[in-house]
């Protein structure tokens, strides 16, 4: 790079020294024969040689802080997400494009004038960056939308249907219900996790609380259970969402992408609904697939413990409804009969309370 440099800076100089001299020979260049004995002269080649000379040592100064700044850039254009880095170089180029456009208008101009043309590219090029990456999530709409127009046609003739995007928050990682519900089949499309995501799971993984830790490290062992051992297209979304919570981000990534929003959070399915944004809750599902118990069945349940009223006792079911059963305190650690007297079903979940069979029979 630095030998590069010096030879860029070698004909830099030796052109800058030979446009010098005809510039200060200007009114003797009118006669063909004088423009020769110019050209032969041994002054011109004294100022493209202190020309080249010059550029050649102004390079070597200038070596080391232009490699040093082209390598930070680099890093810090690695660093970018790629859809960032996309809307970027698309402004870019379309700042240079105009630049090149309005060229011809200024092509004929002499003196300091040759110098617009230089500027006025850095001025699009840098013009076109900034409105680039200020509309990057429009940019990332927009191309999204026109992926599912082109794919819409192809799976209908293929005759498979559309498959919607599935995104998962932190919560519901955590939870590892989500592993099982997608080894079921019963999770369709495409299952996207988000980098912010996995930044929030690392972070809880690192930290020095142990209960935090553990759900952390569960979380990522769910995350690579289902991505080397489930039959389930996972896609890592590594862009990222303007400033703010991880709630607030998922929910304007699932507008971006038009999917649906996987969690067990109340306060996320919540903020889903009031931002129209389609949200699937594995405490809804759980609840839906439990059993159905109605008053006046009758059920085996094992008094465990004591409940918040007198004389109550409490018992749960294989799926961990709990069954409180009133006068069921005399009976902890038996396993007995019980009758369904009413079933309350509450966002937290559903709650059956019954009585002894044996004081029905009793009566």
């Amino acid at each position: 790079m630095k030998r590069i440099i010096q030879t860029v800076g070698l004909l830099f100089g030796a052109t800058a020294g030979a446009q010098l001299y005809d510039w200060m020979n200007v009114g003797a260049l009118w006669t063909d024969s004088t423009y020769r004995t110019l050209q032969l002269s041994s002054g011109y080649y004294m100022n493209v040689g202190i020309g080249a000379l010059s550029g050649v040592v102004l390079a070597s100064v200038l070596a080391g802080p232009i490699m040093r700044g082209l390598e930070q850039g680099a890093q810090r254009v690695s660093a970018l997400p790629t859809s960032e880095m996309l809307s970027g170089l698309g402004g870019l180029l379309g700042g240079l494009a105009l630049s090149a456009l309005l060229y011809p208008a200024v092509s004929g101009l002499t003196g300091a004038g040759l110098f617009i043309p230089v500027c006025m590219t850095l001025f699009f090029g840098y013009f076109g960056l900034r409105i680039g990456l200020s509309k990057r999530e429009e940019l990332t709409e927009q191309f999204a939308s026109l992926m599912q127009q082109r794919t819409r046609p192809v799976a209908v003739e293929e005759g498979s249907s559309y498959e919607e995007h599935k995104i998962l928050d932190t919560s519901v990682i955590i939870d590892g219900r989500i592993a099982d519900i997608c080894k079921t089949g019963f999770i369709e499309g495409t299952l996207v996790i988000p980098e912010f995501v996995l930044e929030e799971l690392q972070h809880i993984a690192d930290s020095s609380d142990l209960l935090k830790r553990n759900r952390g490290r569960r979380g990522l062992d769910i995350l690579n259970k289902i991505q080397k051992e489930l039959d389930v297209k996972v896609l890592i979304y590594e862009g990222d969402m303007e400033d703010g919570e991880v709630d607030s981000k998922l929910v304007k990534l699932a507008k971006v992408l038009k999917g649906k929003v996987v969690t067990n959070d109340f306060n996320l399915n919540k903020v889903c609904e009031l931002q129209g944004v389609s949200v699937l809750n594995i405490n809804d599902l759980a609840n839906a697939v439990k059993p159905v118990v109605l008053p006046g069945e009758e059920i085996v349940v094992q008094v465990i413990k004591d409940g918040k009223e007198h004389g109550q006792g409490v018992a749960y079911l294989d799926d961990g409804t709990m069954i409180v059963v009133e006068g069921g305190r005399d009976y902890i650690g038996t396993t007995m009969e019980v009758l369904v007297t009413s079933v309350l079903q509450t966002s937290a979940g559903r709650m059956i309370f019954a009585k002894p069979k044996l004081l029905e029979k009793a009566l």
